[in-house]
């Protein structure tokens, strides 16, 4: 009943297709930039709205075209960079993190694709995914390996002035290149560590995957250290099992211009009467989706979305 199949494979893919990683280990955080203050955004009360954006297909900035015409609050909060990869190095045995040519351009050009939006006030996060070679969040056979990964994130936020990390754990491909299979310590160590290197900044869970199961190890529950969590099905609603308020979860998922409006809108009904705090969508792009953006905005903000090219 609900369209569970997802689109974004291509973007594992076309990661193999230019190289721009931060070598293992390497610290980034010379020459980091600060995100700037934002202006202070028109208040709206609501649910925190976030849009995936492919950045191999479309661009950031379309996340700032849409205001509410009530007020004229932006119609999005947080925008995620759809996406950079863990892989692995078979030389050294360890995971690192690589950046398409799409996302490389994303973050070389964040003065002109990532600060625009942070300017209105919308927090601009990266999102890490698998890319098919074995290595994973859940698969660090160690916790300074684990910590070696969660630097390389916590520079990148750094030296592009980010607002945070998403996990997606999928793709990862686990066993490949001879690497182990997830375990219950992996993904407690990363975050752990991501946590403690960036206090104030976003770490979300795509709620999918070996990781967004292994939350608890040694006494450390990791549930806490999330911003927010969200249902990665889109067109249904599924509560992230995650011991978060329901402030800080998405049950609704949508993808942008494949969910029916209707579907769309009842999400956003069922968020706000059952008392959920986050709206999750993927996918927009270029094109005035305004219409699609207005379905769900009446519900949450009690407003239509105007598209601003």
């Amino acid at each position: 009943m609900f369209t569970l199949v997802r689109s974004r494979v291509r973007t594992a893919a076309l990661a193999l297709s230019a190289v721009a990683a931060l070598a293992f280990g390497t610290t980034a955080t010379t020459g980091a930039v600060a995100a700037p203050a934002p202006a202070p955004a028109p208040a709206k009360q609501g649910p925190t709205s976030v849009a995936y954006v492919e950045v191999n297909n479309n661009s950031m900035l379309n996340v700032g075209k849409y205001t509410l015409a009530s007020g004229g609050g932006n119609a999005f909060d947080v925008a995620v960079i759809f996406a950079a990869n863990i892989n692995y190095d078979t030389g050294t045995k360890a995971a690192y993190l690589h950046f398409n040519e799409n996302v490389q351009r994303v973050l070389d050009n964040a003065a002109t694709e990532v600060r625009p939006l942070q300017q209105k006030g919308i927090k601009v996060v990266l999102s890490v995914l698998g890319n098919h070679q074995g290595a994973g969040f859940a698969n660090f056979p160690t916790q300074q390996a684990a910590s070696a990964f969660a630097k390389q994130l916590s520079d990148t936020v750094a030296k592009y002035g980010l607002d945070g990390i998403d996990f997606d754990d999928e793709y990862a491909e686990y066993g490949n290149n001879g690497t182990g299979q997830p375990n219950d310590s992996s993904f407690v160590h990363l975050v752990t560590a991501l946590r403690a290197n960036m206090p104030d900044k976003i770490i979300s869970l795509y709620n999918i995957g070996p990781a967004a199961s292994r939350l608890s190890y040694g006494g450390v529950d990791l549930s806490s250290k999330f911003d927010y969590a969200w249902n990665p099905y889109y067109g249904s609603w599924q509560v992230p099992g995650i011991a978060l308020p329901k402030s800080k979860l998405s049950p609704a998922a949508v993808e942008i211009g494949r969910t029916s409006q209707s579907t769309a809108a009842d999400l956003a009904r069922r968020t706000v009467s059952e008392g959920y705090g986050v709206y999750l969508t993927y996918n927009l792009d270029g094109a005035d989706r305004s219409a699609d953006v207005s379905a769900f905005t009446r519900q949450l903000y009690g407003s239509d979305a105007v598209y601003t090219p």
